[in-house]
């Protein structure tokens, strides 16, 4: 196992809703930026720790950290801006550029898929269902970054087939510039308000 090391922290956004506010119609492999809480499976804090208001990632987190930054190089109209990775959870904000239809889309494979619920997601006038992702989407992107996640700290650990992250993600529609620099100074808030983030486990009501 790797020594310890402090999260390469970016900037940080506004207060994240805990349900999912995924708007039925809405294409989410338009251009636009997106920001994202991922939790671990039973929100176990299994990558990181706070200390003094400072991420230390462990083992686990660090390969959670390089499969994050590495999104860009599999989907080539994607880039990140903020974004951290604390004990049982990472936000991040993804943003979706403007491409011409011809470039190629090279992306990761996943053998975790996450199914969708409900109607599944709309993009580029498809519906996207499990089993039959629509590539370049937001939940495609995701997908393949957490399969990449588990894949790999399975290997490590040896642990083929246990889940590592919970099978949902919530997710904001960035609107504009003043909504991207509150979530920017939210991220970079956000180890410093480990005691009262609603993911520690010290705040989350039993049997939730």
């Amino acid at each position: 196992m790797p020594p310890e090391r402090q999260s390469a922290r970016r900037r940080q956004g506004p207060t994240h809703q805990r349900r999912s506010v995924r708007l039925t119609g809405y294409d989410y492999s338009q251009a636009g930026a997106y920001f994202l809480t991922i939790c671990t499976h039973r929100r176990g804090c299994v990558v990181a720790e706070v200390v003094e208001a400072q991420i230390r990632l462990n083992a686990c987190g660090a390969i959670v950290e390089a499969c994050w930054e590495q999104i860009p190089r599999h989907f080539r109209h994607v880039e990140l801006d903020a974004f951290v990775v604390m004990p049982n959870h990472l936000h991040g904000v993804i943003v979706f550029l403007e491409r011409s239809a011809a470039e190629p889309d090279v992306r990761l494979r996943a053998r975790h898929a996450v199914p969708l619920r409900g109607r599944g997601e709309v993009v580029g006038g498809q519906v996207e269902r499990f089993g039959a992702p629509v590539r370049s989407s937001l939940a495609t992107i995701i997908r393949s970054f957490k399969a990449a996640v588990t894949r790999r700290i399975n290997a490590a650990r040896q642990t083929t087939g246990r889940p590592f992250w919970q099978r949902n993600y919530y997710e904001h529609i960035i609107r504009n510039e003043h909504d991207l620099e509150d979530i920017r100074e939210y991220i970079e808030q956000n180890p410093g308000r480990w005691e009262e983030d609603e993911n520690n486990p010290r705040n989350i009501p039993r049997g939730s």
